[in-house]
């Protein structure tokens, strides 16, 4: 079932005022402002719908933790299935297993790249490890999974 609630409220935008005053009016000037169209006041909506139990993706194949900004996808020119980035099973995650040993994109990052997005407290902190720039740009990157032969020793995997 679909609910609506609405609400008075101040306009965030001006404060109340009706006048938004940003960088460009200086001496005195303030214009009307668009959020509220000059009232001092909003009336949000907030619409949702009662949970009625986690929904089903019927096409979905493949679940990654995390997605650092890689391109996933698959390529069959360039020999990519659903498991050349990592992932699990769709089926498995909604079961709630958890995401086994070797499901980082470990083909396309590194672990420092792949950590800074699916788990910092994961993130190594190794003197080799040091970036300026982006990941990619690592002189170690291109070696990469001897980075992950290093994390899978120090983390147990």
């Amino acid at each position: 079932m679909e609910h609506k609630i609405k609400y008075d409220c101040e306009c965030e935008d001006c404060k109340g005022t009706g006048i938004y005053r940003g960088i460009g009016e200086g001496g005195g000037f303030g214009v009307v402002c668009h959020s509220c169209g000059g009232t001092g006041e909003q009336y949000p909506v907030i619409t949702y719908r009662d949970f009625e139990g986690r929904q089903t993706i019927p096409e979905l194949k493949r679940v990654l933790q995390t997605n650092p900004g890689i391109g996933a996808g698959v390529n069959e020119e360039r020999g990519l299935t659903l498991e050349s980035f990592g992932g699990m099973p769709y089926e498995d995650w909604l079961q709630g297993k958890p995401f086994p040993p070797g499901s980082e994109m470990r083909g396309f990052t590194c672990p420092a790249w792949w950590y800074q997005s699916a788990d910092y407290n994961k993130k190594p902190k190794w003197d080799e490890c040091v970036i300026s720039g982006t990941f990619s740009s690592c002189e170690h990157f291109p070696c990469k999974e001897r980075c992950w032969e290093k994390w899978d020793k120090e983390f147990g995997v």
